[in-house]
């Protein structure tokens, strides 16, 4: 499992390590790392280091020394290293005497051309957004150069991945110790490319701010059947969805419990002649499940129905779309079984009374506002999905946030939410918890989004950021390519 830290926990672990070794040993370390990642991009790039055009984005703090010591080992290599300082009368001194020591210089402007920028203008640090003379460099920044961030992108709050106003945009970046929770939520996680991790010998905590599933740990989570198992101890799914203005809403949310590893589904609602005529093995009809997934394509005036399935505290119950209008956070905190709530932020906003502009800058606290107030799992949909629990000192209380890593801009499409509900659905009534159940359905349904857009081959690995590769899909091809993302995660 990927795991990330807040500055606080980075920081005073960097603290008890620098107690420990001799002066300057820390820094040492990162811009050793640093310096060979961009050696190796530089090779991938023009084949040698030797020669390259190299330009150092220098803060007056430790991150602009991690910049200077880097170039420094890169220019004894043989690049041609420019340093430009935010404050030439705050740069790192020993730093700055090994630059000009190895034969790098310092310019009071950005070079017009570059073969790679390292940013290490303010860092973890770094709150707020850039001050006027960080931004006047970022944008500055050659066209056509590779952008190497130190430890995270200029601009990105490193606890949240809020972006408040300028920030770098990275093509790589290379943290140090610890994957920081902003490189991995957006908008700070569009913004910092793809994350390379320096291990520098930091001994941190067993719990983490953040957490990023993986192959193993959706595998070793799969509910799956045994050799006694029988369609109801696999579990029964109780779909509410649908209405004559969205019949589709219910097939989609159907295919995913289907495809979810359910042992049978029962449709309740307006649309079974729809759903039969898709899926036949559908039972119809009110009757015992093991989890409930109302709300896909319910429409208006259908409250009653949320309510009921919410009135039986003992079956979980996972609330999507429609079904949030409106939501009693007292009848979800009342109940004993687990309950998932899955908005998109627009729904996510109004459940907590805000403007969804402030949702998608702050993903993080909402998702852990979301699940404090109603004391349930919450399921965060976007471009980076978030996962939360809200009991027992979960995502409420500021307890560990699950990232999905897996998905694809191609998601992004009609129909896809209600096959994400019904799979996680499945996974409720197989046994797992809101948050477990959640996580995994955003993991799979990632990874079928890259399967069903050709983003992604058979058996590759499913975690690091979105696939934006493949071509156009519909919800119903997601569906179809859950049994090959649970076979990657498997193999």
């Amino acid at each position: 499992m990927r795991t990330a830290y807040s500055v606080e926990t980075v920081r005073a672990a960097e603290r008890e390590l620098m107690a420990r070794l001799p002066e300057g040993a820390l820094m040492a370390r990162a811009a050793a790392g640093l310096a060979a990642v961009c050696a190796q991009l530089l090779t991938r790039r023009r084949g040698r280091v030797y020669g390259s055009r190299v330009v150092l984005l220098a803060g007056p703090g430790d991150n602009g020394g991690d910049a200077l010591y880097a170039g420094a080992r890169l220019a004894r290599r043989g690049a041609g290293v420019t340093a430009v300082p935010m404050d030439p009368e705050r740069m790192h001194p020993g730093a700055l005497a090994a630059l000009r020591a190895a034969g790098g210089r310092v310019a009071e402007s950005v070079p017009a051309r570059a073969d790679l920028v390292l940013d290490g203008l303010t860092g973890i640090g770094g709150r707020g957004g850039l001050r006027p003379a960080a931004a006047a460099l970022v944008e500055r920044i050659p066209a056509g150069a590779l952008v190497v961030a130190v430890d995270l992108p200029s601009g990105v709050d490193a606890d949240t991945g809020e972006v408040a106003g300028p920030a770098v945009s990275a093509d790589v970046t290379v943290t140090f110790g610890a994957y920081k929770s902003g490189l991995l939520i957006d908008p700070g996680a569009s913004r910092a490319g793809a994350v390379r991790l320096v291990p520098i010998g930091l001994e941190l905590p067993d719990r983490a701010e953040l957490e990023a599933l993986q192959h193993a740990d959706v595998a070793r989570l799969l509910p799956l059947p045994g050799a006694s198992s029988d369609k109801y101890r696999r579990g029964v799914v109780g779909v509410v969805a649908g209405s004559e203005q969205y019949p589709g809403a219910a097939v989609l949310a159907v295919a995913g419990a289907l495809r979810g590893g359910a042992g049978a589904v029962r449709y309740v609602g307006p649309a079974a002649e729809a759903v039969l005529a898709r899926y036949p093995e559908v039972l119809v009809g009110p009757g015992r499940v093991q989890a409930w997934v109302v709300g896909p394509g319910l429409g208006s005036g259908r409250a009653a129905e949320v309510e009921r399935a919410l009135a039986d505290r003992d079956v979980p119950v996972l609330v999507d779309a429609d079904g949030l209008r409106g939501l009693d956070p007292e009848a979800v905190r009342a109940r004993r079984a687990a309950t998932l709530l899955t908005p998109h932020a627009g729904e996510a906003a109004a459940l907590l009374g805000v403007a969804r502009e402030e949702v998608e800058a702050g993903r993080l606290a909402a998702v852990r506002g979301l699940a404090g107030r109603y004391g349930a799992a919450v399921l965060l949909k976007g471009s980076t999905t978030l996962v939360a629990s809200g009991g027992g000192g979960g995502g409420g209380a500021g307890g560990v946030v699950r990232v999905n890593p897996t998905g694809t801009p191609w998601l992004a499409t009609a129909g896809s939410g209600d096959v994400l509900s019904g799979l996680a659905g499945a996974l409720l009534a197989g046994g797992l918890s809101g948050v477990d159940a959640g996580a995994v359905a955003a993991y799979l349904h990632g990874l079928a989004g890259r399967f069903a857009a050709g983003a992604l081959a058979a058996g590759a690995p499913g975690a690091g950021g979105l696939a934006a590769g493949g071509a156009p899909v519909v919800a119903q091809e997601v569906a179809a390519a859950l049994p090959e993302a649970w076979r990657s995660v498997r193999a």
